[in-house]
């Protein structure tokens, strides 16, 4: 079938799909960014630090708010509290660590030439 006996097809649409090759690179586009964006939101060190942030601030309410009995029953140490600051501690450091290198956008493979 010629250009001039179907004049609803361009020259780079394939036959079988019906989507010219503008739309399917669109639509590969499309999903790469879609794919960069999430592994943004589930990189490893965001959840990671905001569980250490979020128990950390809960133990260390804990420490702060600890009986005297509970004190002593550790030797005298406050346990909850330390343990609470270093929580804290960690949390923020993943979360730093994640806001000064963010997660690399995947790199597209390059396109092997076919054979003819």
């Amino acid at each position: 079938m010629s250009q001039s006996e179907n004049p609803g097809r361009s020259e780079h649409q394939d036959p079988h799909s019906g989507y010219s090759e503008q739309d399917v690179q669109r639509e590969v586009t499309d999903l790469e960014g879609k794919s960069a964006t999430a592994a943004r939101i589930f990189d490893l060190r965001r959840i990671i630090g905001g569980l250490f942030v979020l128990y950390g601030v809960i133990v260390t309410i804990t420490g702060i708010t600890d009986s005297q009995a509970a004190i002593d029953k550790a030797q005298g140490v406050n346990i909850n509290l330390w343990t609470g600051i270093g929580m804290l501690a960690l949390g923020v450091f993943f979360l730093v660590w994640l806001k000064l290198r963010p997660a690399a956008p995947p790199v597209p493979e390059a396109e092997e030439p076919e054979a003819e």
